[in-house]
């Protein structure tokens, strides 16, 4: 599919800069295809949802992936930045490197200090190998949660681009960028549709009756990269880490088989539940690494429906929920959402999406 028709204008002041406090008063549009769209806010979820349901979170937990130091190449010194975005090993990061030409393999990079301070308690790392577009694979002299350790002490939360390109992160992103159940280190971006959800709503939705169930989707910076090409067929995602454990297989599929609905919090959910789906929509116990790229014409086998922020034009995660709820009907909805002065992206507001018949999925594919 060509890219262009993924593209819409957004203005600038429709970025939010914060989150919404409390985090369920951010806005919620109810998007159903072929009806009405209606206008709620987050803590209405549980009026909208039905006892039975279950609602499927990603546990992953973002970690400060966010890297400022030097390169030495002999006496030559120069300012990098990295931004790690998936683990390969217990010592090693596939990272994005800025500016990119600035590395190459067999560099020394001395992290976790300003340019002006010396080489004291730093993160010290080696190119390993340089890829395109200024990835690099860092071997780090620690390892594991020596690693980890090291990572809180000199790193910053990655905060996404349309954001880090307006303020700097500061402590309050710490505990704003991360969910509540955040629980498995790994992520350099928030799955932000969790964002959303307090204590005060999973207990709403505990007296409903709503389930919930939780996988693992390690976010990487790949999320923010744009798609270059003009067509879709030409695009290359990067993969991410995840898994899918035996018990919360076995607790969907019973779900599926009783008829009750399977809502995932997040577009990350939902490419993993998708990644460890049979052809019947059998979802299996699953663990690795997943590249999958949802455009319209997909058939989904898991998810009835689907919570999630407002995506950037022309990316990946506007192409998913195009394939989710139909192309029109998600043009109409953004139309709307801009219209009626939604907040956008990681920390602005949320939609409640229904999925497609077959029939509109295949019209806008």
């Amino acid at each position: 599919m060509r890219v262009d028709l993924f593209d819409f204008e957004l203005p600038e002041e429709r970025i939010a800069l914060r989150p919404a406090e409390p985090r369920d008063s951010a806005r919620l549009l109810v998007v159903k295809p072929g009806e009405t769209l209606e206008d709620r806010i987050v803590s209405d979820l549980p009026s909208l949802l039905r006892e039975g349901d279950v609602l499927v979170f990603n546990d992953t937990k973002v970690i400060p992936a966010q890297l400022k130091g030097m390169r030495k190449r002999g006496e030559a010194i120069a300012q990098v930045e990295a931004t790690l975005h998936m683990r390969v090993t217990p010592d090693r990061w596939q990272a994005f490197m800025r500016p990119g030409k600035r590395i190459a393999a067999g560099d020394r990079i001395h992290f976790g200090h300003d340019q002006n301070s010396c080489f004291l308690g730093q993160l010290d790392a080696t190119v390993i190998e340089k890829g395109e577009a200024g990835e690099a694979l860092l071997g780090f002299d620690l390892s594991g949660p020596f690693l980890d350790e090291a990572l809180h002490a000199v790193g910053h939360i990655p905060l996404p681009p349309y954001i880090a390109s307006k303020r700097d992160d500061d402590e309050r992103d710490r505990a704003d960028y991360q969910t509540i159940y955040a629980r498995e280190e790994g992520a350099v971006a928030a799955p932000t549709a969790g964002l959303h959800f307090t204590p005060e709503l999973f207990a709403a939705l505990d007296a409903k009756g709503v389930e919930r169930r939780f996988v693992t989707l390690h976010v990487g910076a790949g999320t923010f990269l744009p798609v270059k090409a003009d067509d879709t067929a030409d695009h290359k995602m990067h993969a991410e880490t995840g898994s899918v454990s035996h018990e919360t297989a076995a607790v969907l599929n019973a779900a599926k088989a009783r008829g009750r609905r399977i809502i995932c919090v997040g577009t990350t959910s939902l490419r993993l539940l998708e990644s460890a789906a049979r052809d019947d929509g059998r979802i299996e116990p699953w663990s690795g690494p997943t590249d999958i790229f949802i455009t319209p014409g997909y058939r989904f086998r898991t998810a009835d429906m689907l919570m999630t922020n407002f995506h950037l034009p022309r990316s990946t995660l506007f192409m998913l929920v195009s394939a989710f709820s139909g192309l029109d009907t998600m043009r109409a909805a953004y139309a709307h959402a801009i219209e009626n002065r939604y907040r956008f992206y990681s920390y602005g507001d949320a939609s409640l999406l229904h999925r497609a018949e077959t029939g509109e999925k295949e019209r806008n594919g």
